[in-house]
């Protein structure tokens, strides 16, 4: 049963042409039938033909293609003419105008164009002269089945643009996220060089002057190396703090509140203490306001262990509704120039303004910092 349902929800297949050719089928099918009151000699081909038109269409490609399936708009064009050939009562034309869709689908809009030409002409021609109906009549039906036609042609011109256009911005969104990425890169590189860099440096002058102090002033020479060994810790710290940011959103299958909770739990070795709440009934967010959410705490944490001196940071995750509120509070020194206006709140602020969100941060009235990120439960385009 899956499978048959499947096919009525191929994604590239218009919702509106699927409720078209099922109403249009059935009625195909109920006129004609209805218009003989005995079983009449063509209701076996006109019933195989049904089938074959509802068989083409569940297998039908909605998109440029190669091989055998290429082929299929073709045959299912012409079994939904031949309907007019086994006892369709002319309703079978709007199957035939959703057939020349599907060709506009798969090999392009002048095939399609091509084809209507031809059909066209050919109906006015049987129409004229095989049924005697005369000129007037064959040219009425005739200008009927192009209005139809250029109508049908126009919503599938429509929705190819949009299909484009659609491809276009999905293209577009995977390349802004590569250069997010690298640009997180870079900073976060640019900053490692900073600190470990320069604890490093300071490392190798202790040692150079221990060695050099080691004979004339030993107690000199020791103090380098306890100098050394102290800036080593705050490199070893700053190193463990870099690990933790590369980490990714899901630690060890956590996902949420959870891989948030997670996050402040793995700051407890640096001499910060941090408290997590969740307030309100959580719900499932998706990916990318996961991982807005996640980068808010995660440098709201690193700033306060870094640059303002906090011994407490109030983690608390509010969900309300339709959005859900991540603030980040420490008690440190407040707002510094150099370490809490720069490229990390900037970018942040960018990610959240990219999912139809704000974020705000600034120093609390009783003292310390505060960074405030309130986003949708789903994500938006941002205007």
């Amino acid at each position: 049963m899956q499978r048959p349902l499947a096919r009525l929800r191929v994604p590239d297949r218009p919702v509106l042409f699927t409720v078209v050719f099922w109403v249009v089928l059935a009625a195909t099918g109920a006129v004609a039938y209805a218009s003989e009151p005995s079983t009449p000699p063509w209701a076996v081909p006109f019933g195989v033909n049904l089938a074959l038109v509802a068989v083409l269409w569940l297998l039908l490609p909605w998109r440029r293609c190669e091989g055998w399936r290429r082929l299929l708009p073709v045959a299912f064009l012409l079994a939904t003419f031949a309907l007019g050939f086994t006892g369709s009562a002319e309703i079978h034309q709007l199957l035939t105008l959703l057939a020349i869709a599907n060709v506009a689908f798969v090999h392009g809009m002048r095939a399609a164009a091509v084809i209507v030409g031809c059909l066209t002409g050919a109906l006015f021609v049987m129409t004229a002269v095989s049924s005697g109906r005369g000129l007037g009549e064959a040219t009425v039906q005739t200008v009927l089945v192009i209005v139809f036609a250029a109508f049908v042609l126009g919503m599938t011109s429509a929705v190819l643009e949009a299909r484009r256009r659609r491809e276009e911005a999905q293209r577009l969104l995977a390349r802004v996220r590569e250069l997010t990425v690298a640009q997180e890169r870079a900073r976060m590189g640019a900053e490692m060089h900073d600190s470990i860099g320069h604890h490093l440096t300071v490392i190798k002058l202790s040692l150079e002057n221990a060695e050099r102090f080691r004979s004339r002033r030993p107690e000199a020479a020791w103090d380098e190396v306890r100098q050394a060994k102290e800036l080593t810790v705050e490199a070893l710290a700053d190193a463990r703090r870099w690990v933790r940011a590369l980490r990714p959103l899901a630690l060890e299958g956590r996902v949420g509140s959870a891989a948030l909770q997670r996050l402040a739990a793995s700051f407890d070795g640096t001499g910060l203490a941090v408290s997590f709440e969740v307030l309100g009934g959580e719900v499932p967010l998706e990916p990318d306001v996961e991982l807005v959410l996640y980068r808010v705490l995660q440098e709201g944490l690193t700033n306060a262990v870094r640059h303002a001196g906090a011994r407490h940071v109030d983690g608390t995750l509010t969900f309300s509704g339709e959005a859900v509120v991540l603030a980040v509070a420490d008690d440190g020194r407040g707002r510094d120039r150099e370490g809490r206006g720069g490229f990390g709140l900037s970018s942040l602020a960018e990610r959240a303004r990219a999912v139809g969100g704000t974020l705000v941060a600034g120093d609390r009235p009783g003292g310390g910092f505060e960074v405030r990120a309130e986003l949708p439960v789903r994500a938006k385009v941002a205007t």
